[in-house]
């Protein structure tokens, strides 16, 4: 997989993952919502990190 379309697919499983913890009653849905907020920041900020090449 490319790391843009790594970045995306991260992106998107953690939009799910939040949707599911919305949908959670209690700190189980809390903690489930954090989860996936998390993965999409993080791959949000993939997106935008510098890659480098290799030789």
């Amino acid at each position: 997989m490319k790391k843009n379309t790594t970045s995306w697919f991260i992106t998107g499983l953690g939009a799910a993952v939040t949707k599911l913890g919305s949908k959670v009653r209690g700190p189980l849905g809390a903690g489930i919502k954090g989860f996936g907020i998390a993965h999409i920041i993080l791959g949000t900020l993939d997106m935008f990190r510098p890659s480098r090449r290799r030789r």
